[in-house]
Parts: structure tokens; sequence; C-alpha cells
């Protein structure tokens, strides 16, 4: 499946869930699915989670997530210790 098609499951609209980026049809935010698999789930327990939807749904939220990447800057602050006065 191209990245193209992969994308195209993916829908922005500001009258669903506030315009965030949702798998097409659904009303699951793209972040959601990011976070579970950052959270070291594998693919197939977020369609456990959400039996609704399909692989290449979550594939193609991986792919919205490397799109945004490239474009977009974020920045994460660094972990610094904070001094202290012993």
């Amino acid at each position: 499946m191209t990245r193209e098609n992969l994308l195209s499951r993916i829908s922005i609209d500001p009258n669903i869930c506030f315009g965030k980026p949702c798998i097409r049809g659904h009303r699951i935010h793209v972040s959601l699915i990011l976070d579970y698999l950052a959270g070291d789930a594998a693919v197939e327990e977020v369609l456990e989670a959400y039996p609704s939807i399909e692989r290449e749904d979550v594939l193609a939220c991986i792919a919205y997530g490397a799109e945004m990447a490239r474009d977009v800057f974020v920045e994460i602050p660094l972990n610094k210790k904070k001094a202290t006065n012993a």
C-alpha cells in the first residue's frame, strides 16, 4: 500500500473531534493510536482495543506521524537536573 493510500485513511474535519486528525469514518484520534504504539503496544494490541479499525488504519497513523515529523519541528525540553544547594 502506498503512502498516499495510507494517508487517505486519515481525515481532518473541523466538525469532527475539533478538527483533530482521525481515522476516516471513526472518532479515533491519530494521536491516540500513536500513543498506544509509543507505549510499547503491538499493532495487534491496538486492533484488539479497537476492533472496528484495520491494520492499514494503524499504519496510516504511523505514516501521518512521519509526515508531520518531516514538516513540523516540535521542541522537546531536555531533562536537566536542578542545582541544589547542598
